[in-house]
């Protein structure tokens, strides 16, 4: 009986501790920056503003940045970006211990841009270097593996940590991300590769070649669309999420952060059973299973009155969205060439995720046009019907235009 991967693996086992230790700094910043932007503000655009803004480099660095991941060397790319976030982190942090001015959360925006932008680079290369640490057969394991760290650490550990903490001051989260991004820089500074032949061609023609290339395959390009719908709907929905918590839920920032713990308890779950569930049933089914996840969830949220409702339907929307993540990154890490992975695969995660800062926009505004006639009540929940809505047109599409098996 084969070793564990990560027993085995010395290269993987380096990239998963980094990986754990820098999910479990974005676990403090996933409540810590909505928070500190709700005590700069209560103008629910405004705080759209904040999280559109750590989304939109993927609308604008995606593509340069799979280029750069294919022509450079991808351990000490995944590394020199970990301290750049830390950096912008810390400047984050001395913004969250001066004193409250007129405009601050225009700053705070500005620095959740140049955060985004380093995580484009970073996320990229990581996901992109896989496949050249681990054999190809092991890469639903790998994911899966992955995915569970980062459930565990960014969503289960690190939001209801970032909670408590925040009760003796709101700057404690962020010095601890500091500390985390530095440690796992260092790690991923210890991953010893084989020098692989860098891409020949220059810039503008290396990137023009992904994109012919994802333009060709019309079953991948149908995916990175379908994914950025889901996404749009999922930045929607969270971002008017700690709003809804705390208006219409009434929690208190601890209740908020055990209600993601319970969200990331899900994906773990997800993350788990998906290579099993995918040997089991077949990636198409589990295709379907994720999207009508989605549909129910955000169905339920939009209805609850009380933290325990919420937990419950997030943790059914994160175990469906760590299924569809283990299927289709597998999938993608295997379909596309690897001296092209880096190119296409930031293309798709274009797709994929540059409509995130829409959706969190979106969220915002439809907030805002329907609490005058609807109420406030109303109009934080509308975001999460009409996002069901749109997962239930997602699905008849899957049903007839995605066949992955």
């Amino acid at each position: 009986m084969a070793a564990p991967l990560l027993l085995r693996n010395r290269n993987y086992r380096l990239l998963f501790t980094a990986g754990a230790l820098t999910n479990l700094g974005d676990g403090f910043i996933l409540l810590a920056l909505p928070w500190l932007a709700t005590l700069m503000t209560r103008d629910p655009v405004a705080i759209a503003a904040v999280a559109a803004a750590g989304r939109l480099p993927w609308l604008f660095f995606a593509l340069p940045a799979g280029v750069i991941a294919d022509m450079t060397d991808r351990r000490k790319l995944i590394a020199r970006a970990d301290l750049l976030r830390a950096v912008i982190v810390l400047a984050i942090l001395m913004l969250a211990l001066s004193e409250p001015v007129p405009g601050a959360i225009w700053a705070l925006a500005g620095l959740a841009f140049v955060l985004g932008a380093a995580e484009v680079i970073r996320d990229n290369a990581a996901q992109t270097i896989l496949p050249d640490i681990v054999a190809a057969t092991d890469l639903e394991a790998a994911n899966g593996q992955m995915w569970t760290a980062e459930q565990l650490t960014g969503q289960f550990i690190g939001p209801p940590l970032a909670g408590l903490l925040i009760a003796a001051g709101i700057a404690i989260p962020f010095g601890l991300d500091v500390v985390a991004l530095v440690l796992a820089a260092g790690f991923v500074g210890l991953i010893s590769l084989s020098p692989r032949a860098p891409v020949q061609q220059g810039f503008r023609k290396a990137l023009m070649q992904g994109i012919r290339f994802m333009r060709s395959d019309t079953l991948l390009l149908r995916l990175a669309i379908v994914l950025g719908i889901a996404n749009f709907l999922a930045t929607a929905t969270i971002t008017v999420q700690v709003l809804f918590a705390q208006e219409v839920l009434g929690l208190s920032a601890t209740e908020y952060g055990f209600v993601l713990s319970v969200a990331a308890l899900g994906a773990v779950t997800g993350s788990l059973i998906a290579p099993r569930l995918s040997r089991l049933i077949g990636v198409q089914p589990c295709l379907y299973l994720s999207i009508a996840g989605w549909a129910v969830g955000y169905a339920l949220i939009g209805i609850s009155s009380n933290g325990v409702v919420m937990a419950l339907a997030m943790f059914g929307v994160m175990a469906a969205a760590m299924v569809w993540n283990v299927i289709t990154v597998s999938w993608r890490q295997r379909r596309i060439p690897s001296e092209l992975l880096g190119r296409v695969n930031s293309i798709y995660r274009c797709f994929g995720w540059g409509s995130m800062p829409l959706g969190a926009l979106a969220g915002g505004t439809v907030v805002a046009l329907l609490e005058h006639d609807l109420g406030r009540d109303i109009a934080l929940r509308a975001p999460f019907v009409l996002s069901a809505t749109c997962c239930l047109l997602l699905l008849a599409y899957a049903t007839f235009r995605l066949r992955l098996d």
